[in-house]
């Protein structure tokens, strides 16, 4: 009987042990493509690509429940190459993609501190893109991903480390995110911080997205720079035969609208502009059960005194194998003028000339 008693008593102990473990999941996606590259300074580039539509990554997440509706989260995800099986990381980091950890409830909303993405990068990535930031037509081409900064070479638009995150709950269709990300720059609190801000707002087929970045440029060597800004709208409607998009961005100040490849075309030194305007339109179109249609136009319009205007058409066709496997294809087009010098990338390359085509597969785990 007491043996009876003493082995309820430990299962039970280890029942309420097992609760308070955290529910981790490994996932990821596995995306390779063929990319010819045409029209650079070093003539055409055929190579396999990886992460062409979405960037190949692996990552654990997981959440536990602290009762009273307050739940702890992490997550840590890692980019990797796979045409060569590399990290896909040139910063000497293991969770380049994210590593953060916070606390979420329905009520209150998310806080999470570590390394995450922009708000103005999620809005033109979930609400602008008809391409979603993928293949040849992604809008980053040129739409810049948030202000940027040239400390170490390292973009800091599209994710910021060392940042503070709240996400509010969905009211009535109405969501908002705000981040902090901190410079960390001895003896200059505000040098090289950045801070974002973004609202959503759903209704059915309906979603619309605004967002402003601004980043100090600050350095300790250099501590009088101008700040970039970034402002982003988007806004996309589904009417069932046809998705339409359209976006409009407004990027001013010091590194608010940097070229991926400044020397695509030239060996000569290109200077950024500062003062810049984006357009989109674009769409998403269902081919039956498992087929879907892309487009878009993308406008770069400099209102610098050098007016290095750029232009792009793309087009894609993605084909659902399963819920998990796709298969994609894509071209897109810049026209650059007065020598401006945007290239065609993909979700993870920055390209190398003036248009692209992808022919890939992706599954996601």
């Amino acid at each position: 009987m007491k043996k009876s008693l003493i082995s309820i008593a430990i299962l039970g102990a280890l029942s309420n042990v097992a609760m308070a473990q955290s529910n981790v999941t490994l996932y990821g996606i596995v995306d390779a493509g063929i990319v010819a590259e045409r029209g650079g300074i070093n003539g055409n580039v055929t190579k396999l690509g990886s992460g062409t539509a979405s960037a190949s990554r692996i990552g654990f997440k997981g959440t536990e429940d602290l009762g009273g509706g307050l739940n702890a989260i992490f997550k840590l995800e890692a980019g990797v190459k796979t045409d060569d099986g590399a990290l896909d990381n040139s910063t000497n980091r293991l969770f380049n993609r994210e590593a953060y950890v916070g606390l979420s409830s329905k009520t209150a909303g998310t806080l999470t501190l570590g390394r995450q993405y922009t708000p103005y990068y999620e809005v033109l990535r979930d609400v602008a893109d008809p391409f979603a930031m993928g293949m040849a037509g992604t809008a980053k081409n040129l739409f810049p991903v948030g202000s940027t900064s040239a400390v170490a070479n390292v973009t800091t638009g599209t994710r910021n480390d060392n940042a503070v995150v709240y996400k509010t709950p969905s009211y009535y269709g109405f969501s908002g995110s705000v981040s902090y990300s901190l410079g960390e720059q001895a003896g200059d609190s505000g040098a090289q911080r950045q801070i974002g801000a973004s609202g959503l707002y759903t209704n059915g087929d309906l979603n619309v997205g605004i967002a402003y970045n601004t980043h100090n440029n600050d350095t300790a060597t250099n501590p009088n720079l101008r700040n970039g800004h970034n402002t982003l709208v988007g806004v996309n409607y589904n009417f069932k035969v046809v998705k339409a998009y359209v976006a409009y961005g407004n990027n001013k100040g010091l590194n608010s609208s940097n070229v991926a490849v400044p020397n695509a075309y030239s060996n000569l030194p290109y200077g950024n502009s500062e003062n810049t305007v984006n357009a989109l339109i674009g769409l998403t179109a269902p081919v039956g059960d498992a087929g879907t249609v892309m487009a878009s136009y993308t406008r770069k319009n400099d209102k610098d005194p050098l007016n290095r205007d750029a232009n792009q058409f793309a087009v894609g066709y993605s084909y659902a194998l399963s819920k998990r496997t796709s298969t994609y294809v894509a071209f897109a087009k810049i026209n650059n003028k007065n020598g401006a010098a945007y290239t065609v990338g993909n979700n993870t390359e920055a390209g190398t000339g003036d248009k692209a085509f992808n022919l890939g597969v992706k599954h996601a785990f």
